[in-house]
């Protein structure tokens, strides 16, 4: 038998500061019409960019402790999402952080709770993949694809990890996390690292995915509210306002 806490000890092993945090964002993301799976994505995608991302054990916790969490394939439902939030991560934050987080979780797993699936065995880096990828980029970038890859004419391997790698391995993997998923990976880890230029590219991008501006306001307070709880400040992004005139 695994020594990892059941539902009923799960809570008072999260640490109150953070049983705080996850309750705030959960109830933040409750007036918007995402859906209730939507805001730990944003947790967990925020801790791995985070100064300390092995507290991905405390959301797993929490998470463990909901009434919708208790059985064994439940729980490995869930720890398929956050596992692919992290492998999303990897692109956006690099690789070491989304590896603490998936090893905080790994130690307190019960044994029964694992999940031993390999969602991207076989993947070949072939015309499939680039297909993929470059849909999913223009579903973003939509008539700024074409010059926002141009930008990088003169540097031809940064073009091709975008399009092969970062859109084609990663991003446009749709087995575990839909498309909004995915932005609540994406944009909350560029945000949570302070940088304009793709925080700017990624508030317009989930704006052209449909979702409403004042729910992508939602997520921006969200993406602040964790940089706050751990000291960052995040003062070079843009604003929601100042993104809309360019979707």
């Amino acid at each position: 038998m695994s020594s990892a806490p059941d539902a009923t000890d799960a809570t008072r092993d999260v640490d109150p500061r953070y049983q705080q945090l996850f309750t705030e964002l959960e109830q933040r993301f409750a007036s918007t019409s995402l859906g209730p799976d939507k805001w730990y994505i944003l947790a967990i995608s925020t801790l791995a960019a985070s100064p300390d991302p092995e507290r991905a054990d405390q959301l797993y916790l929490h998470l463990c402790a909901q009434p919708n969490n208790t059985t064994p394939s439940a729980r490995q439902a869930l720890v398929r999402r956050l596992r692919e939030a992290l492998i999303k991560s990897v692109p956006i934050v690099g690789v070491c952080k989304p590896i603490e987080a998936i090893l905080s979780i790994g130690k307190i797993e019960r044994d029964e709770d694992k999940d031993y699936s390999f969602t991207r065995e076989g993947w070949q880096c072939d015309q499939e993949n680039h297909e993929r990828g470059t849909a999913w980029m223009q579903k973003l970038y939509t008539r700024d694809r074409t010059g926002t890859v141009n930008l990088f004419a003169a540097h031809q391997d940064f073009k091709w990890l975008s399009e092969e790698i970062t859109y084609g391995l990663y991003l446009s993997d749709r087995q575990v996390l839909d498309d909004v998923d995915t932005q609540l990976v994406v944009l909350p880890g560029i945000m949570s690292q302070n940088l304009p230029n793709e925080t700017h590219w990624h508030i317009r991008g989930t704006r052209r995915l449909g979702v409403p501006k004042e729910e992508v306001q939602v997520i921006w307070d969200c993406v602040q509210l964790v940089a706050q709880f751990f000291g960052v400040k995040l003062n070079k992004v843009p604003t929601v306002d100042q993104v809309e005139p360019d979707v």
